[in-house]
């Protein structure tokens, strides 16, 4: 990829408690390479690799938020065309701004807010670093889901921030919502029901490309992660499973049926 269009996800980001720890376990559990960039005294934004092709980043949370109890997590960016018009926007259709927009060097504009439903996310104008230089690859991010309370607010929200367009789909007895980008499914919804615990906030969950759902999942068991949900099998898609990192970071590994 050298470049993405308006409303498809093209970045990954981990905010991490023990940056050293969190890059020995995601570099063995998908293989990957790193490069590490100082970004301060014993800091350092690290591209992670595949193949010497930057797929996603990672980062060591600052000691304050650490101390706050702030949870380890993946941050997943959307591409724009013009950020500082989405946040404009964002704000009016109701979501709460927590960065920028403002440039990261040369690399880009950002953007990072809080949706109307709860769920963190940001968006990226790029410059010199477009995004992820793979796209549906194993071991680079492959899907993006949104788990909220109000699906209905959170549809109209993206889909008249971004211009994405929706389809329900049925699904294991609940309504599924693919967001379209050009009649091409880029991310999907679910509704949190009365069964999700009360403490899990609204999220992105992002999803890793694998060739075997229950050898990952053993993998990161012996790396040292929880599995939150085990391989589960969804007809037509694909086996999925749920993981915790050792640093407390939730992500999703899929083997996709084609």
């Amino acid at each position: 990829m050298d470049n993405y269009p308006q409303g498809i996800f093209c970045w990954s980001e981990l905010c991490t408690h023990n940056w050293k720890e969190g890059k020995a376990f995601y570099t063995s559990l998908f293989d990957w390479g790193y490069d590490d960039q100082p970004i301060g005294d014993g800091i350092f934004y690290t591209m992670l690799q595949k193949e010497g092709d930057d797929i996603a980043a990672m980062y060591e949370m600052p000691k304050e938020q650490i101390q706050e109890s702030v949870p380890s997590s993946w941050l997943t960016y959307i591409a724009v065309d013009d950020v500082d018009h989405c946040a404009i926007k964002a704000k009016e259709l109701g979501a709460k701004i927590i960065a920028g927009p403002h440039n990261v060097m040369d690399a880009g504009r950002m953007l990072m807010f809080t949706d109307p439903g709860g769920a963190t996310v940001a968006l990226w104008q790029g410059k010199d670093h477009k995004g992820c230089k793979r796209l549906s690859e194993l071991s680079t991010p492959y899907w993006h889901e949104l788990a909220t309370r109000n699906s209905k607010v959170s549809n109209e929200f993206y889909c008249a921030l971004l211009g994405w367009k929706s389809e329900v789909k049925p699904m294991d007895n609940m309504e599924y919502t693919l967001f379209m980008v050009d009649g091409k499914p880029i991310a999907g919804m679910l509704e949190m029901s009365s069964e999700w615990p009360d403490d899990v906030p609204p999220h992105w969950m992002i999803y890793f490309a694998v060739d075997d759902c229950d050898s990952a999942l053993n993998k990161a068991k012996k790396l040292g992660a929880q599995v939150c949900v085990p391989s589960t099998t969804v007809p037509d898609v694909g086996r999925f499973g749920v993981l915790c990192d050792p640093q407390g970071a939730v992500f999703s590994v899929i083997q996709t049926k084609d």
